[in-house]
């Protein structure tokens, strides 16, 4: 049986892939933490996450709870994926991470951290997405610079970060695919007079109520559109994929991989 370290357990996320991890086959929960000073260290992991007790107390150090986990899943905050990720570099367990928002900086430190460990990294842990992925890397490839790219995403007003991870993975995903420097190419938004280039590539946001994610991508040609969407429902698609990349990743040698890698999209 694998057992999972929730970090975060506390959270929108992190109770839904507890609840989760309660009726997903071969594995079960381990392990939670929060951050230090939070006022649920020290209770009990299953009541925290309303699934009944554990018997395993909340804790404020990965390093701790690993020492009883075989895998962690996190998605918290870059700051606190940095402290999990470092300290399943200490243990040698591997992390599954669903957080978005990294600066540069930390990105170039889960690439040293992931020549210690494995790691699964993934801006969207959603097997529907991680298909549309593949789908907009093929559309663009045929389409090619006839179709106007536009990505258009919409999430809850608590969101931190914008546009969202997923968004950007698509603009780069849309830029591999047409030859592309998103860094020359990225619109973000726009305002007043704002004639659209020909290889621009549109990201554009939107952060209303409680929307839990979703993913517009428009080619627009002279005379048809064609679209990609997804709608997420749930929190639930997200908890599970990382429950499926948590138990595909426990036998992979060290490295970076992502959803595509535990799909078997590539």
């Amino acid at each position: 049986m694998t057992k999972i370290l929730v970090v975060g357990i506390a959270g929108r996320m992190g109770k839904t892939i507890a609840e989760c991890i309660g009726d997903t086959e071969g594995v079960e929960l381990g392990g939670g933490t929060e951050r230090a000073g939070s006022d649920f260290i020290n209770q009990d992991i299953g009541e925290v996450a309303g699934i009944g007790k554990k018997g395993i107390a909340v804790v404020d150090d990965p390093a701790l709870a690993l020492e009883h986990c075989d895998v962690a899943i996190d998605f918290t905050t870059p700051a606190s994926s940095m402290f999990t990720l470092n300290s399943a570099a200490e243990s040698g367990k591997p992390v599954v991470v669903g957080t978005t928002g990294f600066s540069p900086d930390q990105k170039k430190e889960i690439a040293n951290i992931g020549k210690k460990i494995p790691l699964v990294v993934a801006p969207n842990m959603s097997i529907g997405v991680n298909v549309l992925f593949k789908l907009v890397a093929d559309a663009a490839r045929v389409l090619g610079d006839d179709y106007d790219v536009e990505i258009v995403e919409a999430h809850h007003k608590f969101k931190k970060d914008a546009p969202s991870g997923t968004a950007v993975r698509i603009s780069e995903i849309v830029a591999d695919s047409l030859g592309r420097d998103l860094e020359q190419v990225g619109v973000y938004g726009r305002k007043g007079l704002a004639e659209r280039t020909p290889k621009e590539i549109g990201v554009h946001t939107v952060r209303a109520g409680d929307i839990i994610g979703e993913h517009r991508v428009l080619f627009g040609g002279m005379g048809e559109n064609f679209e990609i969407f997804h709608r997420a429902q749930s929190r639930q698609t997200f908890a599970r994929g990382s429950i499926r990349a948590a138990q595909w990743i426990l036998d992979k040698p060290k490295g970076i991989y992502d959803m595509q890698d535990v799909l078997g999209l590539k």
